[in-house]
Formats: structure tokens, sequence, C-alpha cells
């Protein structure tokens, strides 16, 4: 039996994982969200009679909530943990559309974000990396995983000229250093950490349909409140999609989550120290092609 804690269970891509990984009764899988309560439902109703699922509640920006979860695993698994898949995350719809000149103008509303993307984003990861490490180094598998964004790519930004979602892509290209940092640490005690984007994926973000553009911009799920999107916003998001079409002229549009999990699923079993891919930042192809 493989166990796995995923933060961000309770919806989204992190549903997702819960869903694809508890479907093999051999696996435990532990979920960490927000609301223990309203997933628990959810569990019921959509995945009943799965009884290798744990539900623990931790905010992953508040240190003591996650090393209780660290503790309640520890008594689920008998003390060891064998994946760790951080996938919650912050995006702000906030500095999706506009470069990082225009978020300037209004200086404490970009701290503000700035300081919260980065707490939640690269600092609350450090903290549960540190905490789970105990449990990692005494699991079988010894993979940990954060899902990234092909946002974060400086050659891509360059090229392509991606000056939308910054605050989010900076928060996600310190998030891989702090992968590259764990590698350096823990690899020599056989522990695996990647970076993976899950590529664009539709979760239903904006609720007014789009032509069929209702995705994320920065190659990962929303976690803000769905909303309507404004015309600006919409003929900002034509004008990316443009872009990214010009990148990857095979793009057709979003993948559903269904298939980015089972991708990035894939390229988290591939993976191992032996091929190289220690502190690694790759797409769901397991390569840099990132759509």
């Amino acid at each position: 039996m493989s166990s796995y804690v995923i933060t961000g269970a309770a919806r989204g891509l992190g549903w997702e994982f819960l869903n694809q990984l508890s479907s093999d009764s051999k696996n435990r899988v532990i979920g960490i969200v927000r609301n223990k309560a309203a997933t628990e439902k959810k569990v019921a109703e959509e995945l009943s009679g799965r009884s290798n699922i744990t539900v623990l509640e931790a905010d992953i920006t508040n240190y003591d909530a996650v090393k209780k979860a660290v503790t309640d695993t520890a008594a689920v698994t008998g003390g060891s943990l064998d994946y760790l898949i951080a996938n919650a995350a912050y995006l702000p719809t906030w500095d999706q559309y506009s470069p990082i000149g225009v978020l300037g103008e209004t200086p404490e509303k970009l701290t503000y974000e700035f300081n919260k993307l980065l707490e939640t984003n690269a600092l609350a990861n450090i903290h549960l990396y540190n905490l789970f490490m105990p449990l990692i180094l005494k699991g079988k598998g010894k993979k940990v995983t954060v899902i990234t964004s092909g946002m974060a790519d400086q050659d891509l930004v360059n090229d392509y000229e991606l000056d939308g979602a910054a605050l989010y892509a900076i928060s996600k290209a310190a998030m891989n250093m702090v992968t590259a940092k764990f590698n350096a640490q823990y690899k020599n005690d056989g522990v695996l950490f990647l970076g993976i984007c899950p590529g664009m994926v539709d979760v239903g973000h904006f609720n007014n349909g789009m032509n069929n553009l209702d995705i994320s911009l920065t190659f990962t799920e929303w976690t803000a409140d769905s909303r309507t999107a404004t015309p600006e916003e919409l003929a900002k998001l034509g004008q990316t999609v443009e872009k990214f079409q010009k990148y990857a002229p095979h793009f057709k549009g979003p993948d559903n989550p269904e298939n980015s999990v089972k991708a990035v699923l894939s390229v988290i079993r591939k993976s191992s120290l032996e091929n190289g891919d220690g502190g690694a930042y790759l797409s769901h192809f397991g390569t840099k092609q990132w759509l």
C-alpha cells in the first residue's frame, strides 16, 4: 500500500488527485483541506465506499494546523509517507490581466497580493515540506511534488511577451527554487523533489462561458472564487491565447482535470533521481513543453 498526502484536495486538480489515487484500494490517500466537513460530505456523495480516504483540516499558511495534520497523518499511515503532492495555492484575479507596471499604480494592493502569494505559494510549502520530511524519509516512495506553472519559465515570458499574472508567476518561480534547494539537501537521502506544471486546465473559473476560453492563463488551476470576466479581461485573454497558439501551434484549448492529473501522475511515477530528475521543473509531458 502506498500513502499519499494532497493539499488543496477539496476541488479542482486537488480533488481529481484525490479521486484518481483513491480509485486504487491499495492506496491510502489523505486530503488536506480548509473545510473538512464540506469535503467529507462531497466524498460521501461522489466517492462513496472509498474507505482509503482520510480528510484532514488545515490552512497551509497556518503552521500549527499543518503540524497537527502531520501528526494525524502519521497516525493513519503508521509514521511514514510515500508521496506528498503540494497542490494548494493562491491565485488572485487581480494581477491576471494587467502588466506589472500597471499593478504598481496601486502599491498598497501590489504589496498585499505579493506578500500573500509568497506566503501561500512558497513559504507555506517550505513549512509543509519541513514538517512532513520525517515521514517522507521513512516512506518507500520518497517523492515530493509541487504543482507549479509554465508562466514561471523566463524564456517563455520573454519570447512571447507574457506580461499577465506577474505576481503569481513570481511566486511560482520562487517555489521552483525551493524545489531545487530541497533537492540539494535531501538528494543523498533518496528523496525526489519535483515541480510539475499541469498544463492549461479548465476548472470553471469564470461563469460567463467565454466561448470555450473558460481557462486559467497560468497553466494551473484557479483558486479564487468564480466571477464574471469583464469585456476588457476577455480581450486580454484572447490576446494571450493567441500568443499560446504561436508558441504551440497544435494547441486547441484547455484540458480537463482528469487528463491533466493522469499526465502529472505519470510524470511523477516515471521520474527518478537515477534519471537525473532531482529538483526538476517539468511540464505534464515530462519536458519543458508547457502546452
